[in-house]
């Protein structure tokens, strides 16, 4: 019988939600190098909401957001936090757990 070595996590959809004000340089950086990293690391893998705190700021309570921009990772748990414009992608990746994909 074979053994499944096949990370549980390669399977499963992202679930990225980034958390900006207005289009600031950083939030606008924050955007470019995430949709960069997910394209690299996760492509179609992942869902990406872009949230805008001057336009929802209503929502900014729901993932304790203190400081701007903040990327949640909700799937898969545990969720994690990065602040910052996400311009270290080592740190970014670090951060959210992304492994390199390993081609078959």
């Amino acid at each position: 019988m074979a053994e499944d070595l096949n990370d549980p996590l390669d399977d499963e959809t992202w679930e990225l939600r980034l958390y900006v004000a207005g289009q600031t340089p950083k939030s606008v950086t924050a955007v470019a190098n995430l949709r960069k990293y997910c394209e690299q690391h996760l492509k179609g893998r992942y869902k990406l909401e872009v949230i805008d705190l001057l336009v929802n700021p209503q929502l900014a309570e729901g993932d304790q957001i203190l400081a701007i921009p903040t990327l949640v990772r909700k799937v898969p748990e545990p969720i994690r936090k990065i602040i910052g414009d996400l311009s270290n992608e080592e740190k970014v990746l670090v951060g959210l757990d992304v492994r390199p994909v390993i081609s078959k």
